[in-house]
């Protein structure tokens, strides 16, 4: 098997595809691995570490895609790398479908590729064990995005996380207690910010209380109890996730008018779309705007900057699925690994996840 790995070419992406370590394994089981020139640099791997596993440096994209049978991203390709792909090729990354362009999908479709997700690849018990490590990752992040926006030179209100003796901390509000919510919520209580975690799941809000003994304060996601947390929240986390979907709209434009102004949101669900009616994707780049007097983070591959912590994270992860899909091949690969099999967008270009052909059926439809 031939694998490509290509160089990220979303805003800010300094992740890769595969770190030299796992070139060094593929080779030796005897297979090719092409590595687009400075692919891993933002993650601190050079040509050279890539050259001593094993690899062939390849010096632009088109070359990577032509070449490979299997291609290793992170992020979903642009609109030119779906371009580049050729016929019959497995693609695997962080690829969040149902949120990309409809002719990507059209590409994806009429060159037979089969798309593997890891944002759904699901075990037996419904963990998805690839997506937790950038989720814990991204959780982690939050505060530290949260702390720099609240200060008056980023236009905040100028608030501590953690005040001051004689002095309040940030209020805290974090949607969602599953992984990112969690991840982000130690780190919020290890800033001495008052933070409150709200979802519809009982038993989650039952665990974060046994969990952080107390120290967080759960309730339930009712539309009440929603609107009266955003009013005083200093901080609006969103992280709602359904595997493989759109994120739904939990908080509407009314609500967010009336927040205090100057608060913050991130919208960590933006990947899938988002969990605010206000949020539209940003960059790195350009990370924030004003919406309804709130300030708006809604970078999708929040994590990209995190080069080197966040790729070896993900290799970690993800790595023993795609040693069976070279030591198997594709069909024994999924055929043999449930968690493998629920990851499978599109399998040599028909959609065979039942939530994305669903979602694209009514797009057809409707255009």
């Amino acid at each position: 098997m031939i694998i490509g790995i290509p160089r990220g070419r979303q805003d800010s992406e300094f992740r890769v595809g595969l770190i030299p370590a796992g070139v060094k394994l593929l080779v030796e089981a005897g297979h090719s691995c092409y590595v687009e020139h400075q692919a891993g640099l933002g993650s601190g791997y050079t040509d050279y570490a890539y050259q001593l596993a094993g690899g062939t440096i390849a010096y632009n994209g088109d070359e990577v895609y032509g070449r490979s049978d299997l291609i290793l991203t992170i992020s979903c390709p642009t609109r030119q790398e779906f371009q580049w792909m050729r016929e019959n090729q497995i693609l695997i990354g962080f690829l969040s479908l149902a949120a990309t362009n409809p002719e990507n999908m059209l590409d994806l479709i009429q060159k037979n590729i089969t798309a593997i997700g890891y944002e759904i690849i699901q075990d037996e018990e419904g963990h998805l064990p690839v997506l937790m490590s950038a989720s814990q990752a991204a959780g982690r992040m939050v505060p530290q995005i949260a702390a720099m926006l609240l200060q008056n030179n980023y236009g905040g209100k100028g608030i501590l996380l953690g005040g001051v003796p004689g002095v309040p901390p940030a209020e805290v509000v974090i949607l969602g207690a599953g992984t990112v919510g969690k991840a982000a919520a130690r780190t919020f209580i290890g800033t001495g910010a008052t933070v409150y975690v709200l979802d519809q799941d009982l038993k989650r809000l039952q665990y974060l209380d046994d969990h952080f003994q107390g120290r967080v304060i759960t309730m339930v996601s009712h539309d009440f109890n929603l609107e009266k947390m955003c009013k005083f929240a200093d901080v609006l986390v969103g992280a709602v996730l359904v595997p493989g979907a759109r994120s739904p709209i939990i908080v509407d434009r009314d609500i967010v008018r009336s927040m205090r102004p100057r608060s913050i949101i991130i919208d960590i669900s933006i990947d899938q779309g988002g969990c605010f009616e206000t949020s539209r994707p940003t960059t790195h780049t350009n990370p924030t705007y004003i919406e309804e007097g709130i300030i708006h983070y809604c970078v999708p591959n929040m994590t990209s900057v995190l080069g080197r912590t966040a790729t070896q994270a993900m290799n970690n992860a993800f790595w023993p699925y795609i040693q069976k899909i070279s030591e198997q091949g594709l069909d024994d690969a999924i055929q043999n690994d449930t968690s493998l099999a629920h990851g499978v967008y599109m399998l040599r270009g028909e959609i065979v996840n039942p939530v994305m052909k669903d979602l694209f059926d009514s797009r057809r439809s409707a255009g």
